[in-house]
């Protein structure tokens, strides 16, 4: 059994959507198909965006938006050349979402507030109207299929805007809904992003969480493969728009992948690892617009690597926190307590580096959460600032982290050397540095404005685009 993944630029418009629909049935032909879509390419960002006007009490610009959302769902629907009673059928399966979320937006805008919960519903509307639109294409091709809201499925905690999924309950929904469908020939169509609380109430998984739900449905039905697809040929050594040159990687491992996705790799999301491990599920990366290429394969263990480095990533928009002074050497928990009350704010930490003297600690979060964070941390160490055990906080924003990342670089020293040697001529200021035991990934922060350069130079100077 097969699992595919179709995300929004690959459901963006008819021409679109009929392609998925001849992959699928391509792959339909050869074995049992579940398919997972995402919300057509933009519509997620307009509805949080009408959520929050109405959340503003601006109902003209909120319904305005809702309007330009109807108007592109009606111009696929109408360019996708379903036969007349077909097309009715969708328009009349659709009408009832628009009506919902008219209510829910009134609602918001009556309130004045937007709870994570409501704007949860909100945003899973885009999954809600795309499965619909692949899932009656498929049917006019001839293909038997039928849509299928995860919330059926996908069962998760109650953590809105991120929930997490509880698998032994999503596998006992995936058997009882989606088995039967599959033993009788037709192909499930599932919203992507969405799943529902043991109440059954709405919850997401997170943006870009469509790949999540397909590795997700991939290990409760004992997929034999995950496809993601998307707009690009798999994971590439580098940005391509930063570095012309950088190159389809045909193979990663899990842990390879995994590193990539949490430091800026966008062609998968950070979480869609973590079932597929648990599964050994094979996921591969593949282009809806170019689908003979042989994408990215990510499997447990791959063959070796030529190349110590595999690929060079960057997060941006960062701030750099520095807690700092001569009282905090030796002084027990002062990490803890700085991570805690990160933590108690809701604010990830994406890098962590500590000098061997104890004088300072300090961690990268993003740039938007900085102030927050400051002022939560000089509440936290009021009274060690007061007796002078610690000097204070420092706070510079717009950094980026750089990754550099690679199996191969286990057990050779070298690599790091290589890769500070490759900025030496760059003039280029490293800020923090920090290496995990696993030696698959050496980090490193440096200003946003050198970004690009950095990536460019390691590249360059390990060839990767060879």
């Amino acid at each position: 059994m097969l699992v595919m993944k179709f995300g929004g630029t690959s459901v963006g418009s008819a021409a679109r959507i009929r392609q998925v629909a001849t992959l699928v049935q391509e792959a339909a032909g050869r074995e049992p198909v579940v398919v997972v879509v995402s919300a057509v390419s933009g519509v997620t960002d307009g509805l949080i965006a009408a959520a929050r006007d109405a959340a503003g009490r601006q109902r003209l610009e909120a319904l305005q938006r809702v309007i330009q959302l109807q108007g592109k769902h009606a111009e696929i629907l109408y360019g996708l050349d379903l036969p007349a009673e077909m097309q009715q059928s969708v328009a009349d399966e659709l009408h009832p979402l628009w009506v919902e979320l008219e209510n829910f937006i009134h609602s918001v805008g009556v309130l004045g507030e937007l709870t994570r919960r409501t704007l949860d519903y909100i945003s899973s509307l885009g999954e809600r109207l795309s499965c619909r639109l692949v899932a009656a294409t498929l049917r006019a091709a001839g293909q038997a299929a039928e849509a299928v809201d995860a919330t059926r499925v996908v069962v998760t905690d109650s953590t809105f805007g991120n929930a997490f999924p509880l698998m032994d309950a999503t596998r006992a929904r995936a058997t009882a809904v989606l088995a039967p469908l599959l033993a009788a020939g037709r192909v499930p169509v599932i919203t992507g992003f969405i799943g529902a609380n043991a109440d059954g109430i709405v919850t997401t998984l997170g943006r870009g969480g469509s790949d999540y739900s397909a590795a997700i449905l991939g290990r409760a039905l004992d997929a034999r493969e995950v496809i993601i697809w998307t707009d690009v040929d798999g994971v590439m050594t580098a940005n391509p728009r930063v570095v012309p040159e950088a190159r389809t990687l045909p193979q990663l491992s899990y842990l390879e992948a995994a590193e990539m996705s949490y430091f800026g790799a966008k062609v998968l999301h950070p979480k869609t690892i973590a079932p597929a491990v648990e599964g050994g599920i094979p996921v591969r990366i593949k282009n809806t617009f170019a689908p003979e290429s042989p994408g990215t394969l990510i499997t447990a263990q791959p063959p070796p690597a030529d190349a110590s480095i595999r690929a060079i990533t960057a997060i941006s928009r960062l701030a750099l926190l520095t807690l700092q002074g001569k009282g905090m050497v030796g002084l027990p928990g002062v990490a803890a307590r700085l991570f805690s009350t990160i933590a108690q704010e809701g604010i990830n930490v994406l890098m962590i580096s500590q000098s061997s003297s104890e004088y300072n600690i300090c961690v990268l979060i993003e740039e938007a959460y900085a102030a927050q964070a400051q002022a939560a941390i000089e509440r936290q160490f009021a009274l060690e600032q007061a007796q002078g055990l610690i000097e204070g906080q420092t706070v510079r924003t717009g950094v980026s982290i750089v990754a550099v990342i690679g199996a191969g670089m286990r057990g050779k020293p070298a690599v790091t050397g290589q890769v500070f040697l490759a900025l030496a001529g760059t003039a280029i200021e490293v800020l923090a540095i920090a290496q995990g035991s696993s030696e698959l990934n050496l980090s490193f922060v440096i200003a946003s404005t050198q970004e690009d350069a950095a990536v460019r130079a390691i590249h360059q100077h390990f060839d990767l685009g060879r």
